[in-house]
């Protein structure tokens, strides 16, 4: 029986200020509040609670026969204590009903897989705790950050105890040449991969409102009998995507939500199909292959590898600068010089860096709230120095 995995992946960064040289050594506070306010407030209202509240009233009407995860990062689950309990308490309702998971990953949503082992495990740990203690869920699943994933990283993720890990099905790593397949990490054979359903994910994601593709307008029922057309050798079809899909990246008048509570009765009308979290798609270990990732995939932009944070030499220079105070920062025993450090990690602040043209351009552009790649990395490059000065007084 094919299993339908749904994830939505959750997270907002907390945006920096406009930094100037003349700031260096007069003030130290570097984040743009008022703009982080202005869009955890925008996405709230047209995505968190409206999605939530359909996503609620689907999991009791189904009663366990339909399932969703979550990954929520730490840096958006702060802001909502602070400024949007509400909408935590959306995601705790979900919670009752016993047919979520919740995933862990990078506490702050950083690239700390690549730079250091040892943060990595830091804030995987502190995402652990943070989200047994909303939920009462000690996850069993990770999703990294972006989905960045490696061999080195699945071996690092399969000694921390997890037993799913959750990345992009980039083609150029299949097995078999196609998704719909659970394998296991080549580097750590205990570890469980599911693979996104790129095409068929994006077809929710991206192209949804595209009123110029063939498919326009999606229906709840038409996707689902694509999905049925896949045929009988399919064991699971991944469908992750962004929560503010709904609402956020296509707005409330294209129907989107209309289809989200569509979907699930358009799928269970066919007998073979059911909804599964990622838990529950633990594979045989004796008849799943090994997938052995030695170059690292994520699941942003067409390339589906890291240069959309590690591709030009600003970004390069900015992140060597950064985990370059590791040692000094930690040896300082300041928890505010920590908490500040890991919040300059956020992989948004390497993104609005990026130089991309194109199709990949304008989704770039579209997260940005900087004018430009440069005026990203000036501004960070003089918050990073002002933060190394202080660190040394």
């Amino acid at each position: 029986m094919p299993s339908i995995c749904l994830f939505f992946q959750v997270h907002q960064p907390r945006r920096l200020r406009r930094y100037t040289v003349f700031d260096i050594d007069q003030r130290h506070d570097y984040e743009n509040e008022a703009l982080n306010r202005e869009v955890l407030h925008k996405v709230s209202d047209k995505c968190y609670l409206p999605a939530s509240d359909r996503i609620v009233r689907l999991l009791r009407k189904y009663e366990g026969d339909f399932r969703v995860a979550f990954s929520l990062t730490g840096t958006l689950i702060e802001q909502l204590e602070s400024e949007r309990p509400d909408v935590l308490e959306s995601f705790q309702r979900m919670n009752e009903t016993g047919c979520v998971e919740w995933l862990n990953g990078t506490y702050d949503h950083s690239l700390a897989s690549l730079y250091s082992p040892a943060e990595f495990r830091e804030q995987v740990q502190r995402h652990h705790a943070k989200i047994d203690g909303l939920f009462g869920q000690k996850a069993v699943t990770f999703c990294n950050t972006e989905m960045i994933y490696n061999n080195d990283i699945a071996r690092a993720v399969g000694e921390m105890g997890y037993q799913v890990i959750l990345t992009e099905g980039a083609d150029r790593i299949l097995p078999g040449g196609d998704p719909w397949i659970s394998c296991r990490a080549a580097s750590h054979p205990g570890l469980a991969v599911l693979l996104r359903h790129y095409r068929l994910s994006d077809d929710i994601s991206f192209r949804f409102s595209a009123t110029d593709w063939f498919e326009y307008p999606l229906t709840a029922k038409k996707y689902a009998g694509h999905l049925s057309q896949n045929g009988e050798a399919v064991e699971v079809i991944n469908l992750f995507m962004d929560y503010e899909t709904f609402g956020e990246h296509h707005w409330s008048e294209t129907g989107i939500f209309d289809f989200l509570w569509e979907l699930p009765g358009e799928i269970l009308k066919y007998p073979d199909f059911r909804f599964a979290t990622p838990a529950q798609i633990i594979p045989d270990p004796s008849a799943s292959p090994l997938l052995d990732v030695e170059e690292t995939v994520s699941w942003a932009d067409s390339e589906r590898d890291v240069t959309a944070w590690t591709g030009n030499g600003m970004q390069r220079d900015a992140l060597r600068c950064l985990f370059q105070m590791e040692d000094r920062v930690k040896q300082s025993g300041d928890d505010g010089f920590l908490k500040v450090w890991r919040m300059l990690q956020t992989s948004d602040h390497f993104y609005y860096m990026c130089t991309k043209r194109f199709a990949d351009g304008d989704v770039h552009r579209y997260f940005n709230p900087w004018g430009s790649p440069y005026d990203a990395y000036i501004s960070y490059m003089n918050i990073l120095d002002d933060f190394d000065r202080t660190l040394h007084k």
